[in-house]
């Protein structure tokens, strides 16, 4: 069995990797607006959503987001946007030198996060 199917998903994945910064803006049933803020070392590491899509949206730096299925790098920078679709794995990094910050919004859904690492 691979190690996709062997991780189990978590309502909350805040204690699996550490970020500067990180703020909830909004949240109802099926929907949430979240803010992260990474240092150039941090990232967020391999995971993927059952249920919802990510959508990222950069504030201030660089973001650099890998994604699986089919495998595709993208790079942001401020006022740009891109939705990683639901069951498809994504890891977010910081290319700038100074600090990425960035939204995500995800929904519409049951929140999961399921590591792959």
């Amino acid at each position: 069995m691979s190690a996709e199917h062997r991780l189990k998903p978590v309502a909350n994945a805040d204690h699996l990797y550490e970020v500067e910064r990180r703020a909830r803006h909004a949240e109802r049933p099926g929907f949430r607006i979240s803010e992260l803020q990474l240092s150039p070392t941090q990232t967020v590491p391999w995971h993927y959503h059952t249920n919802i899509s990510d959508t990222f949206y950069v504030l201030a730096g660089e973001m650099r987001l890998f994604l699986q299925k089919p495998k595709e790098e993208v790079r942001l920078s401020v006022g740009q946007s891109y939705v990683a679709v639901a069951g498809r794995p994504h890891l977010v990094t910081n290319v700038g030198t100074g600090s990425l910050t960035f939204l995500v919004l995800q929904g519409v859904g049951e929140y999961d996060y399921v590591p792959l690492v």
